[in-house]
């Protein structure tokens, strides 16, 4: 079967196993959370070819995807795949820094409850005398 040139981003998303659904991926692109080689495209209906970049801005992440190919079906995920290639630029490394946990010394903080209760004797033996 020969593959289409252009292809309905909403098909796209769906074939490549982005969205769930077609009708998911169609509210996808509709409110605004795709953009197609930088610009934020509106419509389900918009033509994607490939060597189109696409970000897509999903729940909790970010996805930066280059299309590859054009599917035909909704196949297993190693064939979806292959209509893409995943060119998400990698999190920074978290600073040493920043990765420390702050450490007290014994002894500091606050006190145990045996500390409380000699703090008590002294202040109660001063009081007496």
């Amino acid at each position: 079967m020969e593959q289409p040139e252009r292809q309905r981003i909403d098909k796209w998303l769906f074939f490549a196993r982005i969205a769930k659904s077609r009708t998911l991926a169609g509210k996808l692109a509709s409110a605004g959370n795709v953009r197609v080689n930088r610009d934020k495209i509106d419509q389900a209906s918009f033509l994607v070819k490939p060597g189109d970049a696409l970000t897509i801005s999903l729940e909790r992440r970010i996805v930066v995807l280059k299309v590859v190919a054009c599917g035909h079906r909704r196949g297993p995920a190693p064939e979806a795949q292959l209509l893409y290639e995943d060119i998400t630029p990698k999190p920074a490394a978290p600073d040493e820094a920043k990765a420390v946990v702050p450490q007290r010394e014994p002894g500091s903080g606050r006190p145990t409850k045996r500390d409380r209760r000699k703090i008590d004797q002294f202040r109660n033996s001063d009081t007496d005398a």
